[in-house]
């Protein structure tokens, strides 16, 4: 995974502060009255970063379970915490926060890292933590030329506020400051994509394992680094395997 030893503990707690290490508490939460009805499909419902993951999941549970059904679809955390509340889910897969949640059990499957990305054309590298806060408030700044970019105006893309990403974010980076009301909302990460692949001018936050999952990203999106330290399955492992 790479050689960790010239970071001090200064450094990794600046790492985990300048990636927004979400610990996204990917995790499957598990109905306490799952249905014993074995006639129905068991069903899968939540994070969309996880989507992925549970598919494969579900494969390896066919081996041992050639006869089971797993329907797995991706339509946010709260909606997977809903579903597995009001019965239709069995599991719900969430980015969430639910250690105070008495009504259902928790499993951490993963830890993610939270991307800030922007158009392949844009000569922006890096950013600090400030300028990313003051660019989704948008008043201070408001341009991409006052943070040594094009003379272009700053386009804000978001995930809807039901989103574990959304929830993330506004927690670690915004500080539940409000995001500016000029930003585009999404409800999917494929939109999202799609619209900063794109745009010129657009940023956006999203899963890293969404983004640096394909060999291609680096065509049409950029990921930035933050307050210096560049995103990458090395650098989140070392602040994990560290606090």
């Amino acid at each position: 995974m790479g050689n960790f030893s010239y970071l001090n503990n200064k450094q990794v707690i600046q790492m985990r502060v300048a990636l927004f290490l979400m610990f996204f508490l990917a995790m499957a939460i598990i109905s306490l009255s799952c249905s014993k009805n074995t006639d129905r499909p068991i069903s899968v419902i939540g994070f969309t970063s996880i989507q992925p993951f549970a598919e494969m999941l579900s494969q390896e549970f066919y081996k041992g379970h050639p006869e089971a059904n797993v329907e797995v679809q991706a339509e946010g955390s709260t909606a997977g915490i809903e579903a597995v509340r009001s019965e239709i889910a069995e599991i719900g897969m969430c980015s969430l926060n639910l250690k105070n949640d008495e009504t259902l059990d928790s499993v951490t499957i993963a830890l993610d890292g939270l991307a800030i990305m922007v158009h392949s054309s844009n000569p922006i590298e890096q950013l600090s933590l400030q300028q990313i806060q003051e660019i989704f408030i948008g008043k201070r700044i408001a341009r991409w030329s006052q943070v040594g970019g094009n003379d272009l105006p700053i386009y804000i893309i978001t995930r809807e506020e039901d989103s574990g990403t959304h929830e993330a974010f506004m927690n670690l980076v915004m500080h539940k400051v409000r995001i500016s009301r000029k930003a585009l909302t999404q409800e999917s990460n494929g939109a999202v994509r799609e619209l900063v692949r794109n745009d010129p001018s657009a940023i956006n936050s999203m899963s890293q394992d969404l983004v640096m999952g394909e060999a291609k990203i680096l065509d049409l999106e950029k990921i930035l680094g933050v307050n210096g330290i560049a995103l990458s399955h090395a650098t989140v492992y070392c602040a994990v395997s560290t606090a």
